[in-house]
């Protein structure tokens, strides 16, 4: 049995020595993601209704009101692989708003804005979700820049067809909040003057996980910040890389039991609570600057799950992800970022207008994404996940993205094969609270 409660005691803060560098230049440490065998898929139809609406959090507890925000409502979704989901999105927030769900291929039919208007207050749409990959994937709802709220994303879960020895599945979803004096919070795109950076996992400020001896977890680590690229870290802890991005990797050990997380990325790992009964290990979150305590892993005072903890996990059942790209025939473009020429903001984008670039169905793209800004660009592919390209141009990271952030000057390739015909979005933003979320569009025929 697993506890989950509020932190009673203070972790001490250990040396994690990092910069917003280090930070960036760690993003998409090696992983090994292999093709894997086709499987049985699970077959349903399920009603879903979500709503945006006004909630709160409290991010302050028993110093005042709960801050407001705006989400989907709480704790998270969770369906099974080959789903579909009948879908009721109604908006019920002060402004325009479409579903966002981070990290589902091939659905055009639910992109937002590009087939999904924005919905007014007090509307309702409705559309298919089919769940194609099991993974770790987000919802949210997508407003403009002018949001007087922060969104709050709502992780959505789909579990594979075949089982996973594990004896907890975790969410840690790791949310950035700018705190002004009197509780309400400053939304990303807009100037974080005067107010105080927090963390939280889960809605707290500290979060604890007890689990008995040798238990073997399953954590999912999302970065639900919409600006920061951030590092977690589980202390004295062998951390096991599962899956980034939703999409399976070979498992690896996580250097120093830390992950990077580009915003809206996602990491799962396995760990396994070893030792005595009251053994802490610290998580600890940095986001550039310094690190801090965010909550712990304690082994519990109930007898042991097994007399020694399981050997090293297998790989995760796989996606059918694309076993090879033709990187020689492929289609190539060229995409600025930190440069908003031909990017649009969010109330401002319209899908009439020229998509950034067009692509055959079946046919390999390579992207060259050139940062041309003072800061960090964090880049965004819906529709597709990707390989990021080795500097020659001569083969790919062994892992599957479908977030990437880009340093100022630096030019990244990635390529993917378009699969899915239809109308998808691009994103880019800056690696900063004011900076605005930047949209364009690519269309495969």
């Amino acid at each position: 049995m697993v506890r989950i409660g509020p932190m009673t005691s203070p972790v001490a803060r250990p040396e994690f020595s990092l910069t917003r560098r280090d930070l960036m230049a760690a993003f998409g440490a090696a992983a090994l993601c292999p093709a894997w065998p086709a499987t049985a898929l699970a077959q349903g139809r399920t009603a879903v209704a979500l709503k945006a609406r006004t909630d709160g959090i409290s991010l302050r507890p028993g110093s005042g009101p709960e801050t407001p925000v705006w989400s989907l409502g709480n704790g998270e979704l969770r369906f099974k692989r080959g789903e579909v989901l009948d879908v009721t999105f109604g908006n019920e927030l002060p402004v325009a708003a479409t579903l966002d769900c981070r990290g589902l291929d091939g659905v055009p039919a639910a992109e937002p804005l590009t087939s999904r208007a924005p919905l007014a207050t007090g509307a309702t749409d409705s559309f298919q979700l089919p769940l194609r990959h099991a993974g770790t994937f987000l919802c949210a709802p997508l407003v403009s820049d002018d949001a007087s709220a922060p969104t709050r994303p709502r992780p959505l879960i789909v579990t594979g067809t075949s089982p996973v020895a594990i004896d907890r599945d975790e969410v840690l979803l790791i949310e950035e909040w700018r705190l002004r004096s009197d509780v309400t919070a400053i939304p990303p795109g807009n100037d974080p003057k005067d107010s105080t950076p927090i963390h939280t996992i889960n809605g707290k400020t500290s979060y604890d996980i007890s689990a008995p001896g040798n238990a073997r977890l399953r954590l999912r680590f999302i970065n639900g910040s919409q600006r920061s690229v951030l590092a977690v870290k589980l202390e004295n802890l062998e951390v096991r890389v599962m899956a980034i991005d939703g999409q399976p990797a070979e498992p690896f050990p996580a250097r120093n039991g830390a992950l990077i997380l580009a915003p809206g990325s996602r990491t799962d790992v396995f760990v396994d609570a070893v030792g005595p009964a009251g053994t802490t290990f610290a998580i600890l979150l940095h986001d550039g600057k310094q690190a801090h305590p965010v909550g712990k892993l304690v082994v519990s005072n109930e007898p042991p799950l097994r007399a020694a903890a399981f050997p090293p996990a297998p790989p995760l059942p796989g996606n059918d992800m694309p076993a090879q790209i033709d990187l020689k025939n492929a289609t190539r473009f060229d995409l600025a970022l930190g440069a908003p020429a031909e990017w649009f903001r969010t109330a401002d984008f319209k899908p009439s207008v020229a998509p950034a670039f067009q692509a055959k169905a079946g046919r390999a793209v390579v992207l060259a994404l050139t940062n041309r800004g003072a800061m960090a660009s964090v880049f965004h592919l819906h529709g597709h996940h990707f390989r990021l390209l080795d500097r020659l141009d001569d083969g790919w990271k062994p892992y599957w993205l479908d977030t990437l952030a880009v340093e100022p000057g630096q030019t990244q390739r990635i390529a993917f094969l378009a699969e899915y015909p239809g109308r998808y979005l691009i994103e880019q933003v800056a690696a900063d609270w004011a900076a605005p979320r930047l949209l364009r569009w690519y269309n495969v025929q």
